[in-house]
């Protein structure tokens, strides 16, 4: 399973718009996107009701994964992990001024 950590850089977390941009980056991939923080479990990173319920506070160390029963002739393990690196430069760069 491809995964990437992360933190959460956006002042008041992954609420509101921070999340709904990062939901959207996700969705964009095409893949099912997981994310996590310590003593969670994973929720739907397509999901901006399960994003935003799960709490990811600014500063929160998250982790983004995409189980390996996704990746298929269509979705390759590089691209894989390239599409999280990606997001994961999202959620580091939303808290930049």
């Amino acid at each position: 399973m491809p995964v990437h950590k992360a933190v959460v850089k956006a002042s008041v977390g992954l609420h509101a718009r921070p999340a709904a941009v990062f939901v959207r980056a996700v969705t964009e991939t095409g893949l099912p996107v997981t994310i996590a923080k310590d003593g969670a479990g994973h929720v739907d990173a397509r999901s901006l009701l399960q994003v935003m319920t799960a709490d990811f506070q600014h500063g929160c160390e998250v982790e983004l994964g995409i189980s390996d029963a996704a990746l298929d002739g269509a979705h390759s393990r590089q691209a894989a992990e390239e599409a999280l690196r990606v997001l994961s430069d999202l959620l580091e760069s939303q808290g930049a001024a």
